[in-house]
């Protein structure tokens, strides 16, 4: 196939997924469903579970072999951009206002479902062998299990608080914050999981000089980067927006430098989001942010669609099916568990302790991306990878209709916390599209139409 025709097949082919996408998560919403529902659900049909089961051969002939290479290099640099995005949207001022129950929710929901998620490597073995052998000394293995129960997605958990008017409530604010914390552990642990098991095919350094490599790195970025970035952004001379050809390419340059340490490019591109320089109300610069999400946004589905080729429902045997209800109930009761008995610790009462543990069951994208890098570095097969992926969409799909059910949020639940800002519900980098306009001095702020994955 020559280049004009890999363009012409990549276009067309970004052109589909794009509108699938679109549509699909237009339904989601409607249903009252996170937008990333949609677009996990076009991923899925354009591949072999759907589209591949049709008479015609259609997904050969949109997506041919060739071009498959080509549209992963379009979805890893649509992920740089916007996980370096939501770093940037972390923001752990509301430690300052619940000092006890964050830390406590944060560790709990993390430490139990990676206990959980270990055990559980084990306990399935009867019924799967990873690729790296036996889970019994398989150290990539059980830590990607680990990290795969533990993990909370924060950019779909912000999209269900902000639609329910919530984000400013006791349990949203906890919930929100500790699921930050939570993902910043997870991409350390995951990054070790990807050290341990090594990448097949590659040749990788040892493992103590990766240790050392990736130290040297953290502390650069830390200590070197970001005062440098930090003096240069705040020069007398610079224009709001005119540094994001500065920004864009540390993400990069970030990503790239992890990707060549043998991880993955999206854990470069979160620290440098974490090193992104904040202003006095703690927030970054959004005209150089909300343009990096913004082009991330537009492409992510193409990720979407690379993830559903290695997804095929119809192919899942007896096994899968047992698979599937084992770690569903595992990633469950870890999450929900641990963040109820974290928030208790903490001093909430019992019932928003519950609306906490069942908001951090939700995993959707940041789950997606991390059974990709498994899937990619050889610790799991495609069999498992379809299982976690259902798991991932039942645990999010459920969030909506069990805090319904708990009738949350109420007056009670869902009163300002006390300390935050009255423009913490309205961060301008939360969701895509232009920025909204200021909101009226008084009144209650009105949450934002669309939000993203």
């Amino acid at each position: 196939m020559s280049t004009d025709e890999l363009v012409t097949h990549v276009v067309a082919g970004t052109a589909v997924i794009v509108a699938l996408s679109h549509l699909l998560r237009a339904a989601a919403r409607r249903l009252r469903q996170p937008a990333v529902i949609g677009q996990i659900l076009a991923g899925l049909a354009l591949g072999p579970s759907l589209l591949g089961r049709l008479p015609g051969g259609y997904m050969d002939r949109l997506f041919p072999r060739e071009v498959l290479p080509y549209l992963s290099v379009v979805a890893q640099i649509a992920l740089v951009p916007f996980l370096f995005a939501v770093a940037c949207e972390l923001d752990l001022r509301v430690l300052r206002q619940r000092r006890k129950v964050v830390p406590a929710v944060a560790a709990c929901a993390f430490v139990i479902p990676m206990a959980l998620g270990g055990g559980a490597a084990f306990l399935v073995a009867p019924l799967y062998t990873p690729p790296g052998g036996a889970a019994t000394g398989n150290t990539g293995f059980v830590l990607f299990m680990a990290v795969a129960m533990a993990v909370t997605a924060v950019p779909v958990l912000a999209s269900i608080i902000r639609e329910r008017g919530a984000a400013t409530s006791v349990p949203g604010v906890v919930s929100m914050t500790s699921a930050g914390i939570i993902d910043a552990l997870g991409w350390i642990v995951l990054a070790a999981a990807v050290i341990a098991a090594g990448s097949p095919g590659q040749e990788h350094l040892s493992l103590p000089a990766t240790v050392a490599l990736f130290a040297a790195y953290m502390t650069a970025m830390v200590f070197l980067v970001r005062p440098a970035l930090r003096r240069w952004l705040s020069r007398p001379e610079a224009v709001p927006g005119g540094d994001l050809p500065v920004v864009a390419a540390l993400a990069m340059a970030s990503a790239w430098a992890t990707s060549a340490l043998g991880l993955h490019v999206i854990f470069g591109a979160f620290v440098a989001g974490l090193v992104m320089p904040r202003g006095a109300g703690g927030e970054p610069d959004a005209s150089l942010v909300r343009p990096l999400q913004d082009s991330g946004t537009i492409l992510l589905p193409v990720f979407f669609m690379v993830s559903g080729l290695s997804v095929d429902i119809g192919a899942l045997s007896g096994t899968d099916l047992a698979l599937l209800g084992i770690f569903t109930v595992v990633a469950t009761i870890g999450k929900i568990g641990g963040g109820y008995l974290g928030a208790r610790l903490g001093g909430l009462p019992s019932r928003d302790a519950t609306v906490v543990g069942v908001m951090l069951n939700t995993r959707g994208l940041t789950e997606l991306i991390a059974l990709n890098i498994g899937l990619q570095s050889g610790i799991i097969d495609q069999s498992l990878y379809t299982v976690l992926v259902i798991v991932a969409l039942i645990t999010t799909v459920a969030t909506g209709p069990v805090l319904t059910l708990l009738r949350f949020p109420t007056p009670a639940t869902s009163a300002v916390m006390p300390g935050l800002p009255a423009a913490l519900p309205a961060r301008p980098l939360a969701a895509p599209g232009p920025a909204p306009a200021p909101a009226p001095a008084a009144g209650p702020s009105r949450p934002r139409p669309d939000v993203t994955t």
